[in-house]
């Protein structure tokens, strides 16, 4: 009826140390991601990622499946944030401020001055954002966000802030769209809401909450990642805890309670 997926606790120098204890006891290690592995690895079409951010996260972006594809991957990468939790200062990168070339943003990626370039949105609990491919973008501080993606390794940095690691001026730059991006998904989610958030082209993620609405589950095809928000979450009466997911294959078996939420995700393909 349902497979655990393996969770995968990752420390990152920009993660945190206050992760909520509901995700589990670290340690006092500075947990930045935790992830889930897919059985079917490489070839999972999605994968889920919770995010926990102490400071910003380099400046990049993704290709779209044409050019991830002509780089030998397969598939490209288009993700989207749902913000569960923002500090007073928390903000997300999305797109530039104004129009530039691709000669500026090189420079200005080598000289740092970029980041004054990127539209640094103030963000705050149940925003959404949907991040599409040649995006131009960074994840801020003090955020602690659920990400869900196409699932391929392709990340080009352009700014790094620098710490010590590569940066893919040339590849990036060719995917990237040099200016604003706004996208008619972005937006503040009820966290009490039944909700599709996504609908394609690549994958499809809901929002349920209780009571369940019928006609959003009967939308579902295929294989399902099942995510809880909080508890009081359950699949064929299983508890599937916050810092959780699982892979299901009928979203009728899903039981949310009152007051609680949770995501679930399908391919579009």
């Amino acid at each position: 009826m349902l497979t655990r997926l393996e969770t995968i606790i990752i420390e990152k120098p920009w993660g945190r140390t206050d992760i909520p204890r509901a995700f589990g006891d670290f340690g006092g290690r500075r947990i930045g991601e935790i992830w889930f592995s897919n059985p079917a690895g490489d070839a999972a079409p999605i994968m889920v990622k919770f995010l926990f951010t102490s400071e910003r996260l380099s400046i990049q972006v993704h290709p779209g499946d044409e050019a991830a594809r002509a780089a030998g991957f397969a598939r490209g990468k288009e993700e989207c944030w749902l913000i569960l939790n923002a500090e007073p200062d928390g903000e997300l990168g999305v797109g530039l401020t104004h129009e530039t070339t691709r000669e500026k943003l090189h420079d200005a990626a080598l000289d740092g001055s970029i980041v004054d370039m990127i539209d640094w949105r103030p963000s705050k609990a149940n925003d959404f954002v949907y991040n599409r491919a040649g995006t131009i973008h960074a994840i801020g501080g003090g955020l602690t966000v659920v990400e869900v993606q196409q699932n391929v390794d392709c990340t080009y940095r352009l700014y790094d802030y620098g710490r010590p690691r590569e940066l893919h001026l040339e590849e990036g730059l060719k995917v990237s769209t040099p200016g604003p991006v706004h996208d008619p998904r972005d937006g503040v989610v009820d966290p009490d809401e039944n909700r599709m958030l996504v609908s394609g082209p690549h994958f499809y993620l809901a929002q349920l909450a209780a009571p369940l609405d019928p006609a959003l589950l009967h939308q579902a095809t295929g294989e399902f990642t099942f995510v809880p928000l909080s508890p009081g979450c359950r699949v064929a009466g299983e508890i599937v805890a916050l810092g959780e997911a699982v892979v299901l294959t009928d979203p009728s078996a899903i039981e949310i309670d009152q007051g609680a939420r949770a995501l679930l995700t399908w391919s579009a393909q």
